[in-house]
This record gives structure tokens, C-alpha cells and sequence, in this order.
């Protein structure tokens, strides 16, 4: 039976994928993975030792990296993980060794409003459900792992107070004196959970804690899910996590996992979560998967692990940047590109005539309300005004060196005319255009895409970073707001003026990277701004300081760490079926 996906949701049809899929040693052998370098977690995901493949294979010669990102994302959906899946099996048809890399879906989202991150129609990836709900216990040990340095923190907080120096001595300890006011980590959960963002622990006595003001992050935001993404080996992880910053004390000195003696602990957590996973397509082709989302909170990217087990294996290997080029692009470019050595031989933009008509300033789209008919009806106005939020993607993706490929999701709504419009605004911008049908025929669909891209792939370009590494952190964040996000300049809050001088003064902090946490909904740091906004200041009120991942993150706006979840949650609508265990209502 061949699923329809104009009648079928997406679990029904990963249902019936998942009992025709390939064993995963079958999927190994197809990626090019021997029997010893993969570890099977059940029958359909495995972990895949990635010191024996980067130790047997270099870089395959002429392999093809390629990025994926979209537009700026609107409620409406641009498909930017289905347009991976889909162009994986796109390549495949054309004759093209093809491997994709994406990140592991947040539980967040996936019992939220957005769902899971495992594609949709007939580019998925299976099992849907495992993928979706615990999986491989990747971000369970990021949460554990993370949740141990708290631990250890308000444990020494509370011996310290309690205990003398005398005593303290007596138990081979020195006193940290760590200062509650400058506790800068929290408490991790990888649920969408607003009444958490602030909290007050430590209520109670003298062995309950210090009481004191804290709060939850989402796991996924956690600088131990960024150490995850770029770290190389084991040892690397290991000496990253020594780094980390928790806390500083009285003195304004940084109080470190090396510090609480927690990092070899934490790092225990992780040893498996190092290794990347993998599973197959609908279609049978091979997908890594490996750390996590939230490209707005967080570095957002699939591991460098990942991709460079994908490039030793692969004559394409697709990877995902998450939410617009603005920000998951941006972050692949200047920070994950310069950790891993990778260039990009060419970048894909998600666009969907829908979501570009909201740019043009089309009616607010409310989950679970039928669609305005400006979205299902030909509105060429529209449209041509959304054009301009496609055009400043181009351009930021041009700005690498890269000549980008604008793949159109097709939706059966669009016009034969919309599809001109976009293709003109493509070219006109400096791009190549593709119309992308994967989610309706799988690779079949993404044919014209693959071919776009293999040919793109093979032009030469000259890549180059925005910034260069000694460029002063107030300069890195204006040029990128500048340049990337279209603002006029950028004001600091006192309390981020404050930072960037002591960061500025440090010369251990003159290399970390900028990993801006914005909002994902507009170019702008406000939500409510579509299109291309312009005659604009960013504003950055604080700057998180990631020292064992190597980042600086600026938090401009009202950005949370921690996500709300809605008022009609996907949880309303998963259920489990009693009599065969399957998951039901995951999308």
C-alpha cells in the first residue's frame, strides 16, 4: 500500500512505513557503515561509533556538503526538515550517493504547537514515534548531565554556609564562595514549561539550601547540548565541560564545572549522547541524527560528528540549519562552519507561497482556525510584497559566497502564476529556483531539486566569514545586525554594556564565537514585524557567556529561554493504541 498524504496524516503514513522499513544493519550498509561501527538501539536506530569511521575513511573526494534553511518561519510552516528528507531521497533518484543530517526533536514542541522535527508527507524519516519520544536518550542525558552541575552547585552552596573552613578543609574542599546573585545556570527540562521560568529554591532550613531566585531553560537551549554539537571526541567534550560557567562568586570570579568538581561527572552522562544516531527515510535512505534544536536559543545545528561521518561516507551529505538563514544559517556559517573546517558547496532556502504571503502582510494565522482564503486563493499582491523577506534571505546567504538555491515547497493551493512570481523573485535576487513536490511524491517530487543542487553544488564560489576572529564583540554583534538582520545599529542594556567591557578586557574571550538569541518569527527581535523590516534598532539586553562551547550569546528583545506551551497543545491529541503499543496523533 502507497501512503497518500493528501489523505493520510503524517503518522498514519510513518505507520505504514515503519512496517516495510529496511533492519537497520541494512541502512548501515547502504550509508556505508560496517557491521562493527554501528551499535543497533532496537531494530530500527542505531548508534554509530564514530572513531572507527573517522579513523577508516578520510573526507570522501568531492564530496558535497549542503546547508538547508528557509525563509523566516510563520506559523503557516516552510517544510525545512521535509525539504531535507526529501531532497536525501531526491538525490538518491538521480543517482547520487546521499546522506542527510538533522537534529533530534525537542519534546518541547513535539507535545506543543509546532509537533515533532521528522519531516512530513511522503519525506519523513521512521520511526516517528522512537524519534519523537525518548529515542536514543540523547537529550535525557544532556537534561541529567546538566541538572548534576546544579546539583553540585547548590549542594557546595549549602556546605558552605553550613561548614567552616576548618571542616571544609577536613573534606578536601576550598571555599568558593559563590555568590546567589550570580548563579547564572538553571534548572533544565525539555517540556515547554512557562510557570518555571522563575522560581525560588532553597525554601526551608539550614539542609534544605540557600534560598534563593532560579528558574528552568529547555534542555535543548542548554550550553551542554552546544558543546554536543561542536565537540570532536571525547577528550574535547571532557575539557569543554571543565570550562563551563556556572556561577562566579563574591568576587566576581568564575566558578566552573572544574571548579565543583562535576565535570568528569556530567561528562559521564554523555559518552553515548556523543555518538551520532542513525535511522532511514520512508524511502529507505540513510539519516543521521544528532543534538538539537532551537536555532533562536541555542546554536540550533546538527552535530559537526554528524557531518563529518556523512562527508567520509557520502557524495552528498545534507545537513539542517534551524528556523531562516537570518539565524540557523547565519550560526552555520560563522560558528559551526569555522569549528569544523566544512565549507558549504551550496545552501538551500525553503520557501512556501503561503508563508510568503503572510510576509506580504496576509491575516494573523491562529493554530487550529481554518485558513484566511488570501492563503488558499491566487493574491498576487500578496505574494509579491512576501517576495521581499525571500530577497533579504538571498542576500544573507550571498553574503557567504554562496549563490543559494530557493526550493518552492509545492502545496496543491499554489497558482501556476504564484510559482512564476516566486521563480522571477529568485533570479532576480541572485538565485536558482527549484519547485520541491516531495511531500506529495517523496524523491520522485524532489528531482528537479536534486538536479539544482548537484549542479550548483559542482560551480565554483569563494566562502568567507562575516567577521574575522579578533573583531571586537560590540563590532561581531553590529555587523551582524547590520548585515544579517537589516537594523540601522544596536543599544545595550547596562547590565550587556557591562559584560561586553569585561569580555572585551579578557583576552581568553576574545575568540569565543556570536551566538545570537533573537526571535525566529522576524528579522527583527519583535515577533510581530514580517516581511523585511527596516528603520530599526536591535536591542540587546544581556549577553550569556558560554566559555566551554566557545560562544558568546547576545539576548536581544524578550526572549525566553524556556518556551510557553499554548492553549491547544498537540498532547490534547497523542494517545497510545492499548492493543499494539503504537503511538497515535504525533505530527
Amino acid at each position: 500500500m502507497k501512503p497518500d498524504p493528501t489523505r493520510m496524516k503524517d503518522w498514519e503514513i510513518a505507520e505504514i512505513a515503519e512496517a516495510q522499513a529496511l533492519p537497520i544493519a541494512r541502512v548501515a550498509e547502504i550509508a556505508g557503515l560496517r557491521p562493527d561501527e554501528i551499535v543497533p538501539m532496537g531494530r530500527r536506530a542505531a548508534k554509530i561509533d564514530f572513531l572507527k569511521v573517522l579513523d577508516r575513511r578520510p573526507r570522501a573526494p568531492g564530496a558535497k556538503y549542503v546547508d538547508v534553511t528557509a525563509i523566516t518561519p510563520t506559523p503557516l510552516g516552510e517544510g525545512k526538515t521535509t525539504t531535507t528528507i526529501g531532497l536525501v531521497q531526491g538525490l538518491a533518484k538521480i543517482g547520487r550517493r546521499a546522506i542527510g543530517a538533522i537534529r533530534q526533536p525537542s519534546s518541547g514542541p513535539t507535545f506543543n504547537i509546532k509537533g515533532s522535527a521528522a519531516g512530513g508527507g511522503l519525506s519523513q524519516c521512521v520511526p516517528l514515534s522512537a524519534l519523537s519520544i525518548r529515542f536514543t536518550g540523547d537529550i535525557d542525558a544532556i537534561t541529567n548531565a546538566h541538572n548534576l552541575g546544579m546539583v553540585a552547585l547548590t549542594a557546595r552552596m549549602q556546605h558552605e554556609r553550613n561548614y567552616d573552613d576548618a571542616r571544609l578543609a577536613q573534606l578536601g574542599l576550598r571555599r568558593l564562595d559563590i555568590d546567589p546573585r550570580r548563579v547564572h545556570w538553571r534548572w533544565a527540562m525539555d517540556f515547554s514549561a512557562q510557570a518555571l521560568r522563575q522560581i525560588v529554591i532553597g525554601l526551608g532550613g539550614p539542609q534544605d539550601g540557600v534560598e534563593m531566585e532560579s528558574g528552568f531553560q529547555i534542555s535543548v537551549s542548554s550550553e551542554l547540548m552546544a558543546i554536543l554539537a561542536v565537540a570532536r571526541d571525547l577528550r574535547d567534550l571532557r575539557a569543554r565541560i571543565d570550562r563551563v560557567v556556572l556561577a562566579q562568586d563574591r568576587a566576581g570570579r568564575d566558578v566552573t564545572a572544574a571548579d565543583l568538581e562535576v565535570a568528569g561527572a556530567m561528562t559521564a552522562w554523555l559518552v553515548e549522547a556523543l555518538q551520532p544516531n542513525l535511522i532511514q527515510t520512508i524511502e529507505g535512505r540513510p539519516m543521521l541524527v544528532h543534538a538539537g534544536p532551537f536555532a533562536n536559543i541555542a546554536l540550533g545545528q546538527s552535530s559537526i560528528l554528524a557531518d563529518e561521518v556523512g562527508v567520509r561516507l557520502a557524495d552528498f551529505l545534507v545537513t539542517e540549519s534551524g528556523f531562516g538563514a537570518d539565524i540557523g544559517y547565519e550560526k552555520f556559517w560563522n560558528l559551526k562552519c569555522r569549528f569544523s573546517g566544512l565549507r558549504p558547496d551550496a545552501v538551500v532556502i525553503v520557501a512556501t507561497v503561503r508563508a510568503l504571503k503572510m510576509h506580504g502582510g496576509g491575516p494573523a494565522v491562529k493554530p487550529g482556525k481554518a485558513l484566511d482564503e488570501a492563503y488558499t486563493r491566487e493574491n498576487l499582491p500578496l505574494l509579491e510584497a512576501g517576495c521581499e523577506n525571500l530577497a533579504a534571505h538571498i542576500e544573507i546567504v550571498r553574503r557567504s559566497g554562496v549563490r543559494p538555491i530557493v526550493a518552492l515547497n509545492h502545496f496543491p493551493t499554489d497558482t501556476a502564476e504564484e510559482i512564476a512570481l516566486v521563480r522571477r523573485a529568485a533570479e532576480a535576487g541572485g538565485a536558482y529556483f527549484a519547485l520541491a513536490r516531495h511531500w506529495e511524491h517523496g524523491g520522485e517530487g524532489a528531482r528537479e531539486l536534486a538536479e539544482a543542487v548537484a549542479a550548483a553544488a559542482a560551480e565554483p564560489h569563494e566562502f568567507r566569514f562575516l567577521y574575522e576572529d579578533d573583531l571586537p564583540l560590540c563590532k561581531k554583534i553590529e555587523r551582524i545586525a547590520r548585515e544579517i538582520y537589516g537594523a540601522d545599529g544596536v543599544s545595550y542594556a547596562p547590565a550587556a554594556t557591562e559584560k561586553i567591557r569585561g569580555l572585551e578586557a579578557d583576552p581568553d574571550a576574545a575568540r569565543l564565537g556570536v551566538c545570537m538569541v533573537k526571535t525566529h518569527l522576524s528579522l527583527s527581535h519583535d515577533p510581530e514585524r514580517k516581511g523585511r523590516p527596516r528603520g530599526w534598532t536591535l536591542p540587546v539586553r544581556d549577553l550569556l557567556v558560554y566559555r566551554g562551547a566557545g560562544l558568546v550569546a547576545p539576548v536581544a528583545g524578550d526572549i525566553k529561554l524556556m518556551p510557553g506551551t499554548g492553549s491547544n497543545p498537540a498532547f490534547r491529541r497523542i494517545d497510545v493504541d492499548v492493543e499494539t503499543g503504537r503511538v497515535r496523533g504525533l505530527f
